[in-house]
């Protein structure tokens, strides 16, 4: 069973920073694409920023500058490092990984921020 254990959300003023870590096995991490995305109420889920397997980045233009994806080999774990958050920043986020193929999706994990 695939499982994405995300840590790190919670309440921040705005332009605060908050780190979020994503933790998996190795079978899930290793040669795979790892990202974040967000849904808040009523809206679909965005991608927020997504990490290739060698290590390349992509983000959406709403966080470009503000956030950054990385990853940790040794520990299997993926992080979002929010900086200068905005209350338009509150939705739960999502840890996503792409596994032969498939998507799989971490319980999510509520970021609010307030103005």
């Amino acid at each position: 069973q695939v499982q994405l254990v995300e840590s790190g959300g919670g309440l921040v003023q705005a332009g605060g920073s908050l780190r979020l870590s994503c933790a998996t096995s190795g079978s899930i991490f290793s040669g795979n694409t790892m990202g974040w995305f967000r849904q808040a109420p009523g809206k679909q889920r965005d991608m927020v920023a997504i990490i290739t397997a060698g290590g390349a980045t992509t983000y959406a233009g709403s966080v470009k500058g503000r956030f950054t994806i990385s990853r940790d080999n040794a520990k299997n774990t993926v992080y979002l490092q929010m900086n200068s958050l905005k209350p338009e920043d509150t939705a739960v986020y999502y840890c996503y990984a792409s596994h032969n193929s498939a998507p799989y999706w971490g319980q999510g994990t509520q970021v609010t921020v307030s103005s």
